[in-house]
C-alpha cells in the first residue's frame, strides 16, 4: 500500500503540466507537476497563499470568477489566458520563460470539499506556440499581401465592431475612401512591378499621417479606405487633405526611375444615428466619384 502511494505521488509529480488545487475562496491548496523550466515557472511557493495575495486584483478576480463558475456549473470548463512571471509575486527572478505565457486552463470541480471548502483542479497547459501561430495566421488573413495594409475583410470586421460601439456609446466614426488618379497610366508606362512599388510607398506615406487607432485598408486595386474612430467629419476632412497633399508632394523618382507626381481623390463621410454601414460606405464612395468628376486631386465630403 505504501509503495503504491509512493508510486502514485511520483507519477503525479512527473506530470508535464502544472496541476493546481484551488479553493472556492481562491486559495492555492496544492500544486503538482509542471517542473520543466523551459515551459513553466516553479509555483510551489504559492501554496497556502490566495489569488489576491500574489496577483493584481483584476487578474485575481478573473481567476476567482472562473473557479466559482466551474463549481456552480459542476462540469469541466476550458479557458485561455496569458500570464507572465512579472504578474505573480515571487516569480520575478524565478527560473523559467522570460516572455508572457499563454495557457489553456482545464478546470474541473472536485466532488468532495478540500479543507472545508469546495475546490477545483486547474490544469495549466502552455499553448504559447500555438497561440503565436494562430495570431500569425489571423494577421495574414487580415493583411494585404502587397502593401502590408489591412484588407477589405479586416475593414468590414472593424466597421461592424465600430458600428456596434457607436450604437452603444455614440462615439463619432468617419470613413475616407480614396484612390490614385490615373494609376493605369503608371502601370502602362512603367510596368506593374513599378506600380506595386508606388502602392507600397503610398501606403507607407499614409500610415505616417495616421494615429495608432486609425485603420488603413487596401480596398481593392488602387483604392484605399481609412476608418477613423472617434473622429468627426471636420477632422476627417482635414486628415484626408493631409493625405492628399502628402501624396501630391512626393516625387516617385526612386520607385519609377524618373521624376513623377501622383495625386489621389477622396470621399469622406461620417456615421449618423439612422445610418447603416452600407450608407456610410456609399456616401464616402459617392464623394470619391464626385472628386473624380471634379477634376481629381481633391477631397469631397458627403455629410448626408
Amino acid at each position: 500500500m505504501k509503495q503504491n502511494l509512493e508510486l502514485l505521488m511520483e507519477m503525479l509529480a512527473a506530470l508535464p503540466d502544472p496541476v493546481f488545487v484551488l479553493s472556492e475562496s481562491g486559495k492555492y491548496v496544492a500544486l503538482i507537476g509542471g517542473h520543466d523550466a523551459r515551459y513553466y515557472h516553479d509555483g510551489s511557493h504559492l501554496v497556502n497563499f490566495s489569488l489576491h495575495d500574489v496577483l493584481p486584483k483584476e487578474r485575481a478576480d478573473w481567476f476567482l470568477q472562473e473557479i466559482q463558475q466551474t463549481i456552480s456549473e459542476g462540469r469541466l470548463r476550458t479557458v485561455e489566458y496569458a500570464l507572465g512571471a512579472r504578474d505573480v509575486k515571487g516569480l520575478e527572478l524565478a527560473e523559467g520563460p522570460d516572455e508572457e505565457i499563454w495557457f489553456e486552463g482545464r478546470i474541473q470541480p472536485l466532488r468532495k470539499p478540500v479543507k472545508g471548502e469546495r475546490a477545483v483542479v486547474w490544469v495549466a497547459r502552455n499553448i504559447t506556440e500555438r497561440y503565436k501561430m494562430q495570431m500569425q495566421l489571423k494577421i495574414l488573413s487580415e493583411q494585404d499581401e502587397l502593401t502590408g495594409a489591412f484588407n477589405r475583410r479586416k475593414l468590414m470586421e472593424a466597421l461592424e465592431e465600430r458600428f456596434a460601439e457607436y450604437q452603444r456609446y455614440h462615439h463619432p466614426l468617419s470613413l475616407i475612401i480614396f484612390d490614385l488618379d490615373r494609376f493605369k497610366g503608371v502601370n502602362d508606362k512603367f510596368g506593374h512591378i513599378a506600380g506595386d512599388k508606388v502602392l507600397l510607398t503610398i501606403t507607407n506615406l499614409c500610415q505616417k499621417q495616421l494615429r495608432q487607432q486609425d485603420l488603413l485598408c487596401r480596398h481593392g486595386g488602387e483604392e484605399f479606405a481609412v476608418l477613423l474612430p472617434n473622429t468627426n467629419l471636420v477632422d476627417a476632412v482635414q486628415l484626408a487633405e493631409r493625405l492628399r497633399k502628402t501624396v501630391a508632394g512626393y516625387d516617385f523618382k526612386q520607385e519609377l526611375g524618373e521624376s513623377y507626381s501622383i495625386s489621389i481623390s477622396a470621399g469622406v463621410s461620417t456615421l449618423h444615428s439612422e445610418d447603416k454601414i452600407e450608407s456610410l460606405m456609399k456616401r464616402a464612395d459617392d464623394g470619391l466619384y464626385q472628386a473624380k468628376n471634379s477634376g481629381r486631386n481633391c477631397v469631397i465630403s458627403r455629410p448626408s
